[in-house]
């Protein structure tokens, strides 16, 4: 199957300062906000939207989150041993803006959901992502989408900073 780059490095750049300013706005400020990507896609991306955050406003809390041992097709899918979660702030009482680079099936973000309960309860939970490609299997929605990206169940999607191909 041939590949197919559908953003630039430039369109990704767009994208994550629009998200960016839609998460400031939908949280009147950062009072409380923090980001916490989802190991492996969503942590550069929470890193990416961290800083361009605190170009524009302040810095924020960035974490990361490896959901791998709670989802329900672990035998599936392969471990990732090498990622860690890295939550260095009390997540009580926060507004968790939780970042992946594709959204799907929407089981990782249910996984992630369950992986930051052991973390804590924050006040509210967003959900942050570059592409909603669709094919959801959860009724799980994002807050602040990149692109939406209507794909079949058989492409494979890879977002980077360097852009996002369908292949």
């Amino acid at each position: 199957m041939s590949e197919k780059r559908v953003l630039t490095p430039d369109d990704v750049r767009r994208a994550t300062t629009r998200m960016a300013h839609e998460i400031i706005e939908r949280n009147q400020g950062l009072d409380g906000v923090v980001l916490i990507g989802i190991q492996t896609g969503g942590v550069w991306l929470a890193d990416a939207l961290g800083s361009e955050i605190a170009r524009i406003e302040a810095s924020v809390p960035i974490g990361s989150i490896d959901a791998s041992l709670y989802r329900d097709d672990i035998g599936l899918r392969p471990v990732s041993p090498a990622a860690v979660s890295e939550i260095g702030f009390d997540v009580d009482g926060s507004t968790i803006v939780l970042v992946d680079d594709v959204l799907f099936t929407g089981r990782t973000v249910r996984a992630a959901l369950d992986a930051l309960g052991d973390y804590g309860r924050p006040r509210a939970v967003q959900l942050a992502v570059m592409v909603d490609r669709g094919h959801r299997e959860l009724p799980i929605r994002p807050d602040f989408v990149g692109k939406n990206l209507p794909t079949s169940n058989d492409e494979d999607v890879s977002v980077t900073s360097d852009g996002v191909v369908i292949s």
